[in-house]
């Protein structure tokens, strides 16, 4: 289901161009994933579920000075568009999912099996341990930013691979998870092929109208201005993570790590 390497990077230049931006924005809609407050301001609403993902943020000493980077782009956006249509995601979680694998009512559903954590946990394990000799390298994966990305319920920052050889690992480790029996008779399979993205936030709702060819042209601004600054972005760990809401992404001692 994921892209080739040439096809993929063809899709991000087009989804990163000013263009497509502009058609995107009239098309927005709110993010069921954050509620207003009512000092205006949005708040994370229970999301739960399980994704593969590199260590967050506050816990990703490789990635510091490029999530700095995406944390200036972040308050550039936020301070532009105001907290009542932008609910940032705090930098301390900020992370590239590397396969989704089940969430919200899917993984609510799944929950009424009270072994079905422990079954998932052990099989993203086995899987870990199956692949890990394979995907072994002197050299981690190496990615860099390509631009900005309006989504239907967001902005995130695309990354490309810097070759084909770092793109093609982490197609394998995803191929390995989704091909994966034990997890399809979990109720888990592919359902979007990968488009690396960091998200900087959800869209709420506008107070006016929004102008979006102006949004457009400063969405693009930013964007090539985190990207002279933003260094490479290094995919050194695949984690199973636990998140509750878009924010918390949390992780047991004995849950597995595939090392890339």
């Amino acid at each position: 289901m994921d892209n080739t390497y040439q096809d993929y990077l063809e899709r991000i230049a087009h989804l990163t161009t000013p263009a497509t931006h502009g058609s995107k924005l009239e098309h927005i809609v709110e993010s069921p994933k954050f509620k207003a407050t009512e000092d205006g301001r949005r708040e994370p609403v229970a999301f739960p579920g399980y994704s593969i993902i590199t260590p967050p943020g506050r816990e990703d000493r490789a990635n510091a000075e490029f999530y700095q980077v995406m944390a200036d782009c972040q308050t550039r956006i936020a301070q532009r568009l105001g907290a009542s249509l932008f609910a940032i995601v705090p930098p301390e979680s900020f992370h590239l999912t590397l396969a989704d694998l089940i969430w919200d009512g899917a993984y609510e559903e799944a929950g009424y099996d009270p072994q079905f954590d422990p079954k998932l946990q052990r099989c993203i394990g086995e899987i870990f341990e199956q692949i890990q000799p394979n995907l072994s390298s002197p050299q981690s994966p190496q990615w860099q930013m390509s631009g900005l990305v309006v989504m239907p319920r967001a902005i995130a920052v695309t990354l490309n691979p810097t070759n084909e050889a770092a793109y093609d690992r982490i197609i394998a480790l995803r191929r390995a998870l989704y091909q994966s029996r034990a997890l399809m008779e979990l109720g888990i399979e592919q359902q979007y092929n990968l488009t690396a993205h960091i998200t900087l936030g959800y869209f709420g709702k506008a107070t006016e109208p929004l102008d979006c060819q102006e949004l457009a042209q400063f969405l693009d601004a930013c964007a090539q201005e985190a990207m002279a600054a933003a260094p490479p972005f290094w995919v050194k760990r695949a984690e199973l993570r636990k998140f509750t809401d878009m924010t918390r992404y949390e992780r047991s001692p004995n849950f597995p790590v595939l090392s890339l």
